[in-house]
This record gives structure tokens, C-alpha cells and sequence, in this order.
């Protein structure tokens, strides 16, 4: 049975050339849809079965994270994979937070893209390494930015502030105690001495006022 594979993109001139590149000497996939924009993809969805669907980001009436959100909700089946100019990281973790299972730049080579959608519709997220390098560097940038937010909020030392994001993120205090490797006791010490610095009287009350701290 072949892929089957929507294309969503306000260039129809682009859309083409795209459906004549995935379907050109490739009898494994087929496209059944083309969209215009986000809200006219939801609408072919709904009488259309897709496997794979390329979206674009910016488009007119509603554009490609939106609708990723909205085909992940309601036809959790089809796999999207947006496809764009666009390389900013925002755009990135906008979509992928919203269900995308992965991120194409349109300089992407033919035999690539082909691989991509394949590699899509069997469950694997497509992230190619100057996507993943994006990520990455927002990643660190908003970690370092909660590090450096707690730090000025409550006078923490740079052990305190470590012990902190952890707690934020979840951690048990033996986690803690293992990646920061420290014996458990020396652990619940740093942890009650933040407890006290944030005026907190348990775990739930620190993450809840570390939480505030960063809103």
C-alpha cells in the first residue's frame, strides 16, 4: 500500500513540484491532497485519509503550527512533517511541541525528503542535525536563563541555583544526590537550606514559588 501524502502550502507552484518529486519514479507514495493553507488541510482530512501530511508554517487563514495542533487532535493517525523556509527556533519548538514528528528545511535534496516522509509514516521523528543544533542552543538558553532568574530571586549559590532547576524539573531528591553526586544526606541539607531561602515549607510549596519566579 502506498504513502499517502497531503502537501500544505500557499504556493501551488511549490506544492506541485513537491508532489512531482515524491511521486516521481517512487511508487511508494502518492499525493492525494493538495492545501492551500491550515484550515483547508483540516477540511480535505476530513474526507481524505492521510498517512503523512506536509505542512508548511506561514500561511494565509491559519497557518502550519496551528494546524499541526489541530490534525494531531483530531486525526492523531496522520504523521506531520512541516516543511519551511523558515529555521527560526521558535518556529521549531512551536511545532514540534504541538505534535510535529519533524522539521524540514526546503533546501532539502529529493532523495531526502522522500526518505523523510518514509521515515515519518513508520513513527520516526525527523530532526536533521542543523534543526537539532537549534533546539539545542534554545534549550540552553532558556535553562540559562531559569538558572540565572533563580540566582538573582533568591541570593542561591551556583550549587543551590543546580539543585533548583532540578527540583523544578522534577527530580527526587536521590536523583539529585546522583547526578549531583552527593550522599543523600548532603543532598536533603542543600534542599532544606533552599527550602529555606525560598520561604517554602516542602517540595510542592519551593516549585510552586520557583514556578512564580519565572512568570
Amino acid at each position: 500500500m502506498k504513502i499517502r501524502v497531503m502537501i500544505a502550502d500557499d504556493q501551488p507552484l511549490l506544492a506541485e513540484g513537491l508532489k512531482s518529486v515524491l511521486e516521481h519514479g517512487n511508487g511508494e507514495i502518492e499525493v492525494v491532497a493538495i492545501a492551500r493553507d491550515g484550515a483547508e488541510a483540516l477540511e480535505k482530512l476530513e474526507t481524505t485519509p492521510v498517512d503523512v501530511a506536509l505542512m508548511d508554517i506561514r500561511m494565509p487563514v491559519m497557518n502550519g503550527v496551528v494546524a499541526t495542533r489541530e490534525i494531531r487532535t483530531r486525526h492523531p493517525e496522520t504523521k506531520v512533517v512541516v516543511l519551511t523556509t523558515f529555521d527560526d527556533s521558535e518556529y521549531i519548538l512551536n511545532a514540534i511541541n504541538n505534535g510535529a514528528s519533524g522539521y524540514l528545511l526546503k533546501d532539502i535534496g529529493s532523495a531526502e525528503l522522500i526518505a523523510a516522509v518514509k521515515n515519518a509514516y513508520a513513527g520516526d521523528t525527523i530532526l536533521p542535525s542543523k534543526i537539532a543544533r537549534r533546539i539545542a542552543d534554545a534549550a540552553m538558553l532558556v535553562a540559562g536563563n531559569r538558572e540565572l532568574r533563580f540566582k538573582r530571586a533568591f541570593s542561591f549559590s551556583d550549587r543551590e541555583t543546580e539543585i533548583a532547576v532540578m527540583l523544578y524539573e522534577g527530580f527526587t531528591n536521590r536523583q539529585i544526590a546522583s547526578a549531583l553526586k552527593l550522599t543523600d544526606g548532603t543532598a536533603r541539607n542543600y534542599i532544606s537550606a533552599l527550602y529555606e531561602k525560598i520561604g517554602a515549607q516542602n517540595r510542592a510549596d519551593a516549585i510552586r514559588k520557583l514556578r512564580e519566579c519565572l512568570n
